[in-house]
C-alpha cells in the first residue's frame, strides 16, 4: 500500500510516540524499560530530570516544577563507537555517560528538548558549544546559585554555553526573589546556605525555566 506524503507521519514523531507507548507498557508490566533511543539524539540537545539530590525537593517547591536538574548532550567517538555524554555541573563540571545520568534521576524518567530553529546544529555550532564548555570544565558546583563563573550550577552552565557560543538565551533570567521561597523546605535550605542575608536580587536561571522556553521543542521522554 502506498501512503501519500500528505498523510505520512514524520519519523521523529513516530519514534517519539512509540517510546511513550513502550514506556507505558513496561511500566504496567513492572519491567525496566530501555534507557534511551539514541537515534533520536543530536549534539547540543538538552536533557532534564528530577534529581535525587538533597536540594531537589527545595527546587521543586520554589519553582513549582518537577524539573530540578539538567545537562547538555554530546556525542564522542571512542574507537569505532559513538558514545553519548551529558555535560553537566553536578560536583565539578564533568562529562557523565548518558545512561549513567539517566539512572541517577528519580524513577529514571527524563525529557529531551532541542532548539526549534535551526533544529540540527551545524558542525561549527557544535564545536563552538564544546569550546564554551572548556571554560567551565572542572569548576566546582555552586550551591549558592551566584551569577559568577567561579562556581557553576547545572542550568547556569547550559545557559551560558548557549549564550556564549551561539548568542541564544534559552529561558529568561530571573531574580532569586522571584521564586516561591515560602515552603519550609525552601526556607531551611536558604537559612543553611545564606543565614539571614538571602540575596533576593541575585540573577538566576532555573532548569524549569529553560525547560519551558518557547525556543525549545520536545524530542523524547521516558
Amino acid at each position: 500500500m502506498v501512503i501519500s506524503k500528505r498523510h505520512a507521519i514524520p519519523l521523529s514523531i513516530a519514534i517519539a510516540t512509540a517510546l511513550v507507548l513502550i514506556s507505558a507498557y513496561f511500566s504496567s508490566a513492572g519491567i525496566q524499560p530501555p534507557i534511551v533511543a539514541t537515534e533520536l539524539l543530536q549534539d547540543g540537545d538538552l536533557i532534564f530530570h528530577a534529581s535525587k539530590s538533597r536540594q531537589s525537593a527545595a527546587i521543586h517547591r520554589a519553582t513549582h516544577s518537577e524539573i530540578s536538574h539538567m545537562g547538555i548532550i554530546f556525542r564522542e567517538q571512542k574507537g569505532t563507537k559513538n558514545n553519548w555524554y551529558v555535560y553537566e555541573a553536578v560536583g565539578p563540571v564533568v562529562k557523565t555517560p548518558l545512561q549513567e545520568w539517566i539512572e541517577s534521576g528519580a524513577d529514571k524518567h527524563y525529557s529531551i528538548k532541542r532548539l526549534k530553529s535551526p533544529g540540527k546544529l551545524s558542525p561549527q555550532e557544535v564545536e563552538s558549544l564544546k569550546e564554551a564548555w572548556k571554560r567551565f570544565e572542572g569548576k566546582p558546583y555552586d550551591p549558592y546559585f551566584a551569577w559568577s563563573d567561579q562556581r557553576i550550577y547545572c542550568s547556569e552552565l547550559v545557559w551560558k554555553m548557549y549564550k556564549e557560543a551561539l548568542g541564544i538565551e534559552v529561558g529568561h533570567l530571573q531574580k532569586l526573589g522571584d521564586f516561591d521561597l515560602n515552603s519550609p523546605v525552601v526556607k531551611e535550605l536558604l537559612a543553611e546556605r545564606y543565614g539571614s542575608e538571602i540575596p533576593l536580587q541575585e540573577t538566576v536561571i532555573a532548569p524549569s525555566t529553560m525547560f519551558n522556553s518557547p525556543l525549545l521543542r520536545n524530542v523524547g521522554c521516558l
